[in-house]
């Protein structure tokens, strides 16, 4: 299938061939979902730490008597079911929340976030995306006149320093490598800017 590219003033500059294996998949909700839950559980980290039985202070001795109390026998006061025991499954420091996703689940998936954002018209190819200076203001200004809204993802295939430093006061402007793109930047942004580079690269790594 051919892409509309534009340049930078935003008017129509070429047409660019690309695959239809990745621009023209069907759109699956529930690869869609499972692939944003692993990319999601991959980001937590284990910041919190409960203690067990055996880390719980106290409990050296026999609470009371065995027999004659009238009570259920205890061994300890570290005991699970006792106010301030240890916990039975507790939670650990370095606890692993990562999910396994096979690669050519994550590439499927990769594929069908794209089509179906070139199908809502929220995928935009431009020929290049450089600024010469770091400046947010000029920045803005593109933006402008590619028609674009305030609430954007620009995907590059190359380190721009300039535009991400030009990028970094905008709350809602985000500015990505193609090796690093992600599928929760793609679908949380309103507009995808994709330079041609960065959809050949694209194509190359979800062939």
């Amino acid at each position: 299938m051919k892409l509309n590219v534009i340049n930078d003033s935003g008017a129509s500059a070429k047409q660019l061939d690309v695959s239809d294996d990745i621009f023209s998949a069907k759109f699956s909700e529930s690869l869609v979902h499972q692939l944003v839950v692993a990319y999601q559980a991959g980001g937590r980290q284990g910041t919190r730490a409960q203690k067990n039985r055996s880390a719980v202070s106290g409990g050296g001795s026999k609470p009371f008597r065995q027999k004659g109390t009238g009570r259920a026998r205890a061994g300890t006061i570290r005991s699970p079911l006792w106010r301030g025991g240890g916990k039975v499954f507790p939670s650990s420091a370095n606890e692993n929340f990562a999910q396994k996703l096979n690669k050519k689940m994550r590439r499927a998936g990769m594929r069908s976030i794209l089509a179906e954002l070139l199908r809502q018209d929220r995928l935009v190819a431009i020929e290049d995306f450089t600024m010469d200076a770091p400046k947010t203001k000029g920045l803005v200004e593109k933006l402008k006149k590619l028609n674009s809204s305030d609430d954007v993802l620009i995907v590059t295939d190359n380190e721009e320093m300039n535009l991400m430093l030009s990028a970094r006061n905008l709350p809602k402007v985000s500015v990505c490598h193609i090796n690093v793109m992600d599928p929760v930047s793609l679908i949380g942004h309103e507009k995808v800017i994709m330079t041609t580079a960065a959809i050949k690269r694209c194509e190359e790594l979800l062939a």
